[in-house]
């Protein structure tokens, strides 16, 4: 029996694919669609489903903010947490992960929102933790610009610190539910924790009771160097993108390295792989699919455009027939790397090209094909796992059937995905193995 990996999924809460011949609409704002996504999902046996979100509506792809809402990229999006509430009612086994700034919200108040989610979700919730990555999203919280990327994690640091805390701020056994003294909680387990650091300050306790798993389950993605020892030190599930085997096993195994250092147990991070693979009955279907898309008119535009927004850098400015210069940010450098391959000696219309399969060659036929793919890929990286996604994110019911019933199926067939949920909570089903 091979090694078995773990599925999820990353998706946001945005406009769904509206201009194919096999669209679902493009106004799936009452969640329903979603759901109906999880719920395939589901069954599937994902271990969850993902709810990217930025904070802004950019303009760093030629100074303007045509691309991203003339083809919706990057938004418009709906808030993340009450679409992960509605799928964590309409589902029961799989895990639900929303993407929440430290930026954006005082540590009180998301973690209360944690802990109600959690609780909704009957311990199935995850963070996927994000310090937010653009100038723009700043200036939406009334600050001019974000601060450097080093004190931004060590502000996540001290963040992440503070909501455990008042995640702890009531003790095991406070909820007594004590009929005949007529008590609900227990006060003397009910504390303020006081905390004052660097960056925060907060009395607690949590004025809600805490999560069904303790906390949260945390999901990150670290790229660059500091970025990966955060994600090693806290993350249960850690997001990566990396192109080539070659780059995914040097990532996991850094990460494995630094989590050791760090005095966690290296097998308790999973470090899962974006993938987006193309899909047909045959081989040849699914390649004039991927040509196709890569084809397209705006094809180039829209991945430029999503990359800009991410990296604050304007891809328009440089020519699609040669190497990019050296490149730098204070947004998502390990982004930056992951599309840029430095050293490879490929031209700008190669690395978008590439993009369309997050640069893992052999994703692109039958679902046999590409079971084969990602079974090997695991043996030789190691694992973890992988997290599907779609062309700019954008999903229909056709794409997520291909995955869904096609796909994962023949990763079954392998023995190399669950076929059955063993766990009740997220945090125990990423554990399982």
């Amino acid at each position: 029996m091979a090694k078995p990996f773990h599925l999820a999924w990353f998706m946001n809460f945005s406009v769904d694919e509206w201009n194919t011949p096999f669209a679902s609409g493009g106004k799936p704002w009452t969640g329903q669609f979603y759901i109906d996504m999880a719920k395939s999902m589901e069954r599937a046996c994902f271990d969850y489903i993902m709810i990217e979100d930025t904070l802004m509506i950019s303009d760093a792809y030629g100074g303007s903010m045509e691309a991203y809402l003339k083809y919706a990229l990057m938004g418009p999006k709906g808030d993340p947490a009450p679409l992960a509430a509605l799928i964590a009612n309409h589902t029961s086994k799989m895990g639900v992960v929303a993407t929440l700034s430290t930026m954006a919200y005082p540590p009180f108040m998301l973690a209360r929102l944690c802990a109600t989610l959690d609780n909704i979700a009957e311990g199935r919730f995850g963070w996927n933790i994000v310090t937010s990555g653009e100038n723009h999203a700043a200036q939406n919280f009334g600050m001019d610009e974000l601060p450097p990327r080093q004190a931004r994690y060590d502000m996540a640091d001290e963040y992440v610190q503070l909501v455990k805390q008042l995640w702890g701020s009531w003790e095991p056994g406070a909820v007594v539910l004590d009929r005949e003294t007529d008590t609900y909680a227990d006060y003397t387990k009910v504390k303020p924790i006081n905390f004052e650091g660097k960056y925060f300050k907060s009395r607690g306790p949590l004025n809600c009771v805490p999560p069904v798993q303790g906390r949260p389950a945390f999901v990150q993605a670290g790229g660059s160097p500091r970025g990966r020892q955060f994600a090693a030190e806290t993350a249960d599930s850690i997001i990566a993108a990396a192109s080539g085997v070659e780059a995914m096993k040097e990532y996991r195994d850094d990460i494995r390295k630094r989590a050791a250092a760090s005095g966690r147990d290296p097998d308790e991070v999973k470090v899962f792989f974006i993938v987006q693979p193309i899909l047909g009955e045959t081989d040849a279907e699914a390649k004039e699919k991927f040509d196709r898309y890569v084809g397209s008119p705006s094809y180039i535009a829209k991945t430029l455009s999503v990359i800009a927004s991410v990296t604050d850098i304007d891809f328009s400015q440089f020519d699609l027939d040669k190497e990019l210069p050296p490149l730098t940010t204070n947004g998502e450098q390990g982004s930056l790397n992951a599309f840029a391959q430095w050293g490879s000696g490929k031209t700008l219309r190669q690395l978008t090209i590439e993009n369309a399969t997050w640069g893992l060659e052999g994703v692109v036929g039958t679902p046999e094909t590409v079971a084969d793919r990602m079974a090997g890929v695991m043996e030789e990286v190691g694992g973890d796992g992988f997290l599907i996604t779609s062309p700019f994110q954008r999903v229909s019911r056709q794409y997520i059937n291909e995955v869904c019933e096609g796909l994962v199926p023949a990763l079954q067939r392998r023995g190399v995905t669950r076929t059955a949920y063993t766990k009740s909570t997220l945090r125990d089903t990423l554990k399982e193995f």
